[in-house]
C-alpha cells in the first residue's frame, strides 16, 4: 500500500431504502385495509364480516376437478379478495398459486396482457413483471367502461353500506357519550354537603329501600310545590329517530348485496327459511363465481377444470332430489319398455348434461 493510498477517502456505504412495493409499502396497505371500513364502505361492520365468512366457507369447500392449484387455502383467500375488493389475483407456480396483494396491468382490446405484481413477504414484498398466462386473474361486477376491473358488492351499493357505518358509528358514540340511565331528583333548598352526602347515598344502593324525607311541607309559611320525588330521566328517547329500523334496513339491503336473503338473519327464522337462504346464496351467487374462477383457471392451465359447490353445501332439496330421481328412474324404465328412446324422453323436458 502506498504513502497515498492513505488519503484516499473511504466510499460512502451505499443506502438501501424500501421500493414502493417493499415492506413499508406493505404496511401501509394492510393498515389501509383495517381502517377502510371508515370511507364508508361498511368493511368493519360484523354485517358485512359475516357476509365475507359465508362467501369464504362457501367457495372454500367447493368440488374441484382437473387440478390440484386450486386448493382450499388459495380459494378461501381469493373469495375474501372478491367478497372485499371485488378481484383477486395469484401468480401460477410450480409450488403452487402466489397471492399477490397489488397490481396494475397492461391491456388491449379490453384483455389484460401484463401484469406488475406486488407479493407480501415476512421480511420485505417484492415486486416482478408477468404476462397474462402467468396470472390468475378472477373479477366480479366489472363494468363495461372498465372489464378488467371488479369491483366488490359494497362498492356497488356505497349508500346502503354507508348509511349503515352512520347508524353504528351513531348509536356507539352515544352508547359511549350520552347519560344512559342518569336522573334528575328534586330536593328542596338544602346545604352542598347535604346534597353530596344524599347522592353518596344513592350511589350503590342497588336492590334496597331508601327512606327519604318528603319535599310536600306545610311548614314555614306554606307549602312547598308539589312535586313529591318524581324523578326526570337523562336517557335519549332513541325510538323516535328509528334507528332500530333503520339499522336492520341498512343490514338487511347489505345482506342482499352480498346474495344473502335477509331472512337468514331475522330473529323469528326457521329452518327452512335457513336452508332456503342457504340454497339462494350458493346457487345464485357462489356457483357462478366458481364457474368464472374454473373457467379463467381452464384457459389458464390449458386443462377441462370444473367447481361445485353445491354437493359440499349441501344447498339442495334432498328429499325433492330423492323424488325426483325415482321419478326419473320409473319412467325411463317404462319408457324403455314401450319402445322410446329414453335420450328423446329426456331431450324433450330439457333434461341434458350442464
Amino acid at each position: 500500500m502506498g504513502i497515498l493510498d492513505l488519503f484516499k477517502r473511504r466510499a460512502e456505504p451505499a443506502e438501501t431504502r424500501s421500493s414502493g412495493s417493499g415492506y413499508t409499502a406493505a404496511i401501509m396497505a394492510a393498515r389501509e385495509a383495517y381502517i377502510s371500513g371508515a370511507s364508508g364502505l361498511a368493511e368493519l361492520t360484523s354485517t358485512a364480516q359475516a357476509a365475507v365468512t359465508l362467501w369464504e366457507g362457501g367457495l372454500g369447500l367447493a368440488d374441484v376437478e382437473g387440478t390440484d392449484l386450486l386448493d382450499q387455502r388459495s380459494l378461501t383467500l381469493a373469495a375474501r379478495s372478491l367478497a372485499l375488493r371485488g378481484e383477486a389475483l395469484f401468480l401460477i407456480r410450480e409450488t403452487g398459486l402466489v397471492p399477490c396483494s397489488d397490481w396494475d396491468l397492461r391491456t388491449r382490446d379490453g384483455k389484460p396482457t401484463a401484469y406488475r405484481v406486488s407479493v407480501s413477504e415476512a421480511g420485505g414484498g417484492r415486486s416482478e413483471t408477468a404476462l397474462s398466462a402467468e396470472v390468475l386473474h378472477f373479477r366480479i361486477g366489472c363494468d363495461v367502461a372498465a372489464p378488467y376491473y371488479g369491483t366488490a358488492p359494497l362498492k356497488r351499493s356505497q349508500l346502503t353500506a354507508g348509511l349503515l357505518n352512520a347508524v353504528e358509528k351513531a348509536l356507539a358514540e352515544v352508547y359511549e357519550t350520552a347519560p344512559l340511565a342518569s336522573m334528575i331528583v328534586p330536593f328542596p333548598e338544602a346545604p352542598q354537603t347535604d346534597l353530596e352526602q344524599m347522592a353518596r347515598g344513592f350511589r350503590g344502593n342497588r336492590g334496597k329501600v331508601l327512606i327519604r324525607e318528603s319535599v310536600n311541607v306545610a311548614a314555614a309559611g306554606g307549602p312547598a310545590p308539589v312535586q313529591d320525588w318524581k324523578p326526570h330521566d337523562l336517557s335519549p328517547d332513541l325510538s323516535k329517530s328509528m334507528t332500530r329500523e333503520t339499522l336492520a334496513a341498512a343490514r338487511d339491503g347489505i345482506n342482499m348485496a352480498f346474495g344473502i336473503l335477509p331472512g337468514l338473519t331475522a330473529p323469528a327464522t326457521t329452518g327452512p327459511l335457513v336452508r332456503e337462504a342457504q340454497r339462494h346464496l350458493a346457487q345464485w351467487v357462489l356457483q357462478p363465481i366458481a364457474t368464472m374462477i374454473a373457467e379463467e383457471a381452464s384457459e389458464k392451465f390449458g386443462l377441462a377444470i370444473k367447481m361445485d359447490v353445491m354437493r359440499p353445501l349441501q344447498a339442495f332439496d334432498a328429499g325433492g332430489r330423492a323424488r325426483a330421481l325415482g321419478a326419473v328412474v320409473q319412467t325411463l324404465a317404462l319408457a324403455k319398455e314401450v319402445g322410446v328412446d329414453p335420450s328423446d324422453a329426456l331431450r324433450l323436458v330439457d333434461w341434458g348434461q350442464r
